[in-house]
């Protein structure tokens, strides 16, 4: 914590000097020369790298407070009292024994029958319960837009949800008057479970290694490989056989976004962006976007002569575009003509649906030949958007 506050107090020094360094090198106009240029922009790296540098070790804490919760319930019960019943199907202590010696291919022939259970359509087998909370858990801290998103488990393929398209309303009336008929107006957005997956390859000696944690390096690599590509269809996903994305529902959305015509981005579109959204959504908002355009935006200055970009001096607290959270993405688009480069909403409004069971299967003799113990992770998800009034954008006009 010392480590991460002593750089957030250097990168507002940083910052306070770049800003200073602009301020009285710049004419009339706002414009430097090109010398001064490269060294604003020496000066904006340095804050660059500062708050990357931030973002990993605030990520490593997180992992290590993950990782420093006990692994085993505490004793509660008296001595000598009877253990509390065990659990049934893919949460029992059998199950998960059991598929742990079906991966490691331990005691073959004894855990067939307790892994029938759990056995999917594709000969796989469903990771015992409380392993697949390690797994969304890992998701989680992989995918940042989990966290913004709402998350919920399904038992089947679709879930269908309905949604308020219009609200009802109230009108004056006389006394003893008619009361006014005014209802809610709904629609339904269909969630359904598309797969996705990847192959996870071992060697046979770390197979082998008694030392080896198997289960958390399958949980770690599932959760980059799996969690990348869930961020990438989040964000701007096409709806083909992935989840919409939410880049993707915006720029398909009448009147969802403020465009501008080149890529100079003024104070007064991204307040237009700010203001378009209504305040019960704007008070729980966070901005998308990628590194570019963040670095773009802390250029900006509102009315007062104030930077719209603020960095956060408080371990714990994020950065602030216009007082308002921002995350940003590699999968974000870039600043460019046809893009859509930023968004601003509620993304609790963006719904992510998950089968609960989620699937492995080791493949023996694929990767024989390489000495090499193969195995197949998927799960099923899906991701909508079901408000689309809850979030707005800003648009780059397509160049002609």
């Amino acid at each position: 914590m010392t480590k991460i506050m002593d750089l957030m107090e250097k990168r507002a020094k940083t910052w306070n000097a770049a800003k200073q360094f602009l301020d009285t090198h710049a004419d009339a106009n706002g414009n430097v020369s090109a010398e001064d240029a490269a060294t604003y922009d020496k000066m904006e790296k340095e804050v660059t790298d500062l708050t990357h540098n931030i973002n990993r070790l605030q990520k490593q804490e997180q992992i290590d407070r993950m990782l420093s919760q006990p692994t085993s319930a505490p004793l509660t019960m008296k001595p000598g009292a009877k253990d509390e019943p065990d659990k049934t199907g893919i949460s029992s202590k059998a199950y998960r024994t059991a598929f742990w010696d079906n991966i490691r291919k331990r005691n073959w022939y004894d855990v067939q029958n307790v892994l029938e259970v759990g056995t999917d359509a594709n000969g796989g087998y469903l990771v015992p319960e409380e392993y697949e909370k390690q797994l969304v858990q890992a998701l989680n801290e992989e995918n940042f837009f989990r966290s913004l998103a709402h998350v919920i488990q399904t038992q089947t393929g679709t879930h269908t949800i309905p949604v308020v398209s219009s609200h009802g309303t109230a009108a004056w009336m006389d006394e003893n008057g008619l009361y006014p008929e005014s209802d809610e107006k709904f629609e339904q957005v269909s969630l359904d479970a598309y797969k996705l997956g990847t192959s996870i390859k071992v060697s046979e000696e770390l197979m082998n290694d008694s030392v080896f944690d198997l289960e958390s390096y399958i949980s770690d690599e599932f959760a980059r490989r799996i969690g990348e590509a869930e961020e990438e269809a989040f964000l701007t996903g096409d709806g083909h056989k992935k989840p919409e994305g939410v880049f993707t529902k915006v720029a398909a959305t009448a009147d969802a976004t403020t465009e501008i015509a080149n890529t100079s981005i003024t104070f007064d579109a991204i307040m237009d962006v700010f203001y378009s959204l209504r305040s019960v959504y704007r008070n729980h908002s966070t901005w998308i976007l990628n590194d570019s355009t963040v670095k773009a935006l802390s250029k900006i200055k509102d009315n007062n002569g104030n930077y719209i970009w603020r960095p956060s001096v408080v371990a714990g607290q994020p950065d602030t575009i216009l007082n308002r959270p921002y995350c940003t993405s590699i999968y974000a688009p870039e600043l460019a003509a046809g893009n859509v480069p930023i968004i601003f909403g509620d993304l609790s409004y963006y719904w992510v649906a998950e089968r609960q069971g989620r699937s492995f299967k080791r493949l023996s003799e694929l990767y024989a030949a390489n000495g090499q113990i193969g195995f197949l992770a998927s799960e099923r998800v899906d991701g909508k958007l079901i408000l689309p009034e809850a979030v707005r954008g800003l648009s780059v006009k397509v160049s002609k």
